[in-house]
């Protein structure tokens, strides 16, 4: 079980890196939702979660460490509104610049300075 959640978070952190070296924001985007899906995996398995260990303590019994799991469920409320702010962001960078291209402003700026006029 843990090759396979070591194989799982290496591919989300594989397609996030992938995605977030495109050029497009909302690759960009997903890049960015696919490496915090990754992060937040590796948080959880951090807390060796075991079956049938009691939620509560009990004198002399093993229990899984609550602090993992705390982390994770608020980065997952903290990764959402980033995801939402970044969405919007990248929205409106699409409507202002026609290009959902990373490096609009940049391009646009090489090519006045190309231009004669």
């Amino acid at each position: 079980m843990e090759d396979l959640l070591a194989i799982a978070v290496a591919v989300l952190t594989a397609c996030g890196v992938f995605l977030i070296l495109r050029a497009r924001t909302f690759p960009v985007l997903l890049g960015l939702t696919l490496l915090s899906y990754a992060v937040n995996l590796f948080l959880f398995a951090s807390g060796r979660l075991r079956l049938g260990a009691p939620p509560l303590i009990r004198a002399g019994a093993s229990y899984t460490d609550p602090l993992p799991q705390a982390l994770v469920l608020t980065a997952i409320v903290i990764g959402f509104g980033m995801t939402a702010y970044l969405a919007m962001l990248a929205l409106r960078a699409l409507a202002e610049s026609g290009s959902d291209h990373v490096d609009t402003a940049k391009e646009r700026c090489q090519e006045r300075s190309k231009d004669p006029r």
